[in-house]
């Protein structure tokens, strides 16, 4: 099956690897294979595959997970027009070069 990809580097996923207690959940409930485990931490290991359902957060049960449930790709791509940039999903995420400049 072709994975469907949104808009590269939007997504306003954020995991905290410190909080993570290993359980898995993230992994299980995320529909898109976002997530994968390693040595009993949780890894973001396709985070542009996220649609920023929530799941993964709702079911976190140490808050280690952040994301704001369905707003990445549209926020995205309204600040970057309004910038004149391309789309990049926010100040915190320091994937995206041009973060500084269109948020």
């Amino acid at each position: 099956m072709k994975k469907h990809y949104y808009l590269k580097n939007v997504v306003t996923l954020g995991l905290d690897e410190d909080k993570c207690n290993g359980c898995g959940m993230c992994e299980k409930v995320c529909p898109h294979a976002v997530f994968a485990m390693n040595e009993r931490k949780a890894l973001i290991v396709d985070r542009d595959a996220c649609m920023e359902c929530g799941a993964c957060a709702q079911n976190c049960p140490v808050d280690a997970i952040e994301v704001m449930a369905g707003v990445g790709c549209a926020a995205a791509v309204i600040r970057g027009s309004i910038a004149g940039t391309e789309p990049c999903c926010g100040p915190t995420d320091d994937t995206c070069e041009s973060a500084k400049s269109c948020c």
